[in-house]
């Protein structure tokens, strides 16, 4: 149960790998679910997660609040989608270690802004 105005950190159960030619974002998976929102830091460049980039696909770390009411999340419960973008072209370069990226692989951490 998520409590109005807590702030939680949870990561998704699947990798999310985005191609190089797209980028992603988080969206709400369905609006009418209430006060709550995921996708705070719901950026996702390309190359995250995906092979090209030396990634095996990465988890997705939400950044998460709910507002008015207590919110009952359930395991594997759909909270969110992502919505490809087309690059206008592919980037000479992808997110990954070689640009020293900081969440491709990651597991359940918090942003960098936070020590």
């Amino acid at each position: 149960i998520l409590d109005p105005g807590a702030f939680y950190i949870l990561v998704s159960q699947e990798a999310v790998t985005i191609p190089p030619e797209f980028a992603a974002e988080m969206a709400p998976y369905l609006a009418m679910v209430g006060e709550f929102r995921v996708h705070y830091a719901g950026f996702f460049d390309p190359g995250f997660g995906h092979a090209a980039a030396n990634g095996q696909g990465s988890r997705g770390v939400l950044e998460v609040r709910c507002h008015e009411a207590p919110f009952v999340l359930e395991h594997s419960q759909v909270v969110g989608r992502l919505v490809y973008e087309a690059m206008l072209e592919t980037p000479s370069q992808l997110y990954g270690r070689e640009i020293a990226s900081n969440y491709q692989g990651q597991g359940l951490k918090l942003s960098k802004h936070f020590k």
